[in-house]
């Protein structure tokens, strides 16, 4: 009678391995769900060995693969959430073309030549050689895969529904990604403005005003008031100047501390919803991550406890998260979503009657994906008027204050001149 090594987990979670002697595989795990285990792993002792040599040897042979990168080689510390889209981008192109995850993982950590996604594969083939199921593998990644992507990955493996589940979560990964791509392209023209201003300025009082203010006394003369002021801008620039440079330096590092900080990230959060343009920008934000992210968690089998708790964390602003954690609570009470976020007064009406239809006809889903739709481009649009604003109001700041040079300079000359004549 053939004989069967298999892991398998109890009741109580713990994993056993063990052999046991059956007719056939079919047999085999009609034994161990006799006996109360949930078989992961039943192969034959013969093909066990083989395949277990062949780990084994394949796991320190990838391991290794690492090494011909050096000292610049990364370790599992370095890796960061940046390489969870093309991971997962790359294992839905193979395991779309018929191979299993833990292949289509072995395949990657071999081709794949960039060494921080090589390593991602490598450690999560490895964890898969050792009978971890690829939410498992995820779990031993924290730095890399959420809570939302593990959740939906398993939900996956237990539906048989992998490849759907991949294809909606890169979808929701590439939307945030676009997100944030338009949100930098929308302040590095604003941000340059401003380098390139404040740089001819301080050029003009630090380097140039100098000059022309020797000039200008050495000529004799009262100089007008607006040649005054110029003189003690420049002044103050150069004997001052690095100490205000320093001071603002400081004071900029320790803000940023204090935001990190719970208290210091609350309070900022409240203080960016008072604003005219950021606290518009950032009620559209709360809505897009929220309809978003619940979207996708609802449509791959997330329950409706557990998906509310994982959008809460999705929520950027600590003030929209906090009102979302009393609706989360709200909801779970009994009470309808769209009237539970109401209450909290930071989600908009329109936004409130889609969900409120979405649950009125069962279509709850398909309103929440209208939804971030919309306010996808209402940010979009949002973005526009803010780069615009900003671009012009650096311009018109850098034109006042060429036109205050320009005017200083010519009256410091035609005051001088009429002194000469008479």
């Amino acid at each position: 009678m053939p004989s069967f090594t298999y892991t398998a987990r109890d009741r109580s979670g713990q994993t056993l391995h063990a052999s046991l002697d059956a007719p056939s595989r079919r047999d085999a795990l009609r034994l161990l769900s006799a006996r109360g285990l949930s078989p992961v792993l039943v192969e034959e002792t013969s093909a066990h060995k083989t395949k277990a040599a062949k780990t084994k040897s394949g796991a320190g042979a990838l391991s290794s693969q690492l090494s011909v990168f050096g000292s610049a080689a990364p370790t599992l510390a370095t890796l960061k959430s940046r390489e969870r889209l093309p991971f997962l981008e790359s294992l839905v192109d193979l395991t779309s073309s018929g191979l299993s995850a833990g292949e289509a993982i072995r395949l990657l950590s071999v081709r794949i030549k960039e060494p921080r996604l090589r390593l991602v594969c490598v450690h999560m083939w490895e964890q898969l050689g050792e009978g971890s199921t690829l939410s498992q593998a995820m779990t031993s990644l924290p730095t890399v895969f959420d809570s939302s992507t593990i959740n939906l990955i398993q939900a996956g493996e237990a539906t048989g529904n992998l490849n759907d589940v991949l294809n909606r979560l890169i979808t929701h990964l590439t939307d945030q990604k676009e997100l944030r791509r338009q949100v930098l392209n929308a302040l590095a023209y604003p941000v340059f403005m401003m380098v390139v201003a404040g740089g001819v300025i301080i050029f003009f009082l630090v380097f140039l005003l100098p000059r022309l203010q020797t000039l200008l006394r050495s000529l004799g003369g009262e100089l007008p008031t607006s040649t005054k002021i110029l003189v003690a801008l420049s002044d103050f620039g150069i004997h001052y100047g690095l100490f205000v440079a320093i001071g603002a330096i400081l004071g900029g590092v320790a803000f940023w501390r204090w935001r990190a900080t719970d208290a210091g990230r609350l309070t900022t959060d409240a203080w960016m919803l008072k604003l005219p343009l950021l606290g518009p920008f950032a009620v559209s934000q709360t809505v897009l991550a929220f309809s978003q992210t619940l979207s996708v968690l609802l449509e791959n089998g997330i329950t409706t406890s557990e998906a509310l708790r994982m959008t809460e964390r999705q929520i950027a602003n600590r003030v929209h998260r906090a009102a979302f954690d009393v609706a989360t609570g709200r909801v779970l009470e009994g009470e309808a979503l769209s009237a539970a976020l109401q209450k909290t007064g930071c989600f908009p009406d329109l936004a409130l009657d889609q969900l409120s239809v979405g649950e009125n006809t069962g279509n709850l889903v398909p309103s929440l994906k209208k939804i971030a739709v919309a306010y996808q481009k209402a940010i979009s649009n949002q973005l526009n008027i803010f780069t615009r604003l900003i671009a012009t109001g650096v311009l018109l700041g850098v034109f006042m204050f060429v036109g205050f040079i320009a005017f200083a300079i010519i009256s410091a000359v035609f005051q001088l001149s009429s002194s000469f004549k008479s």
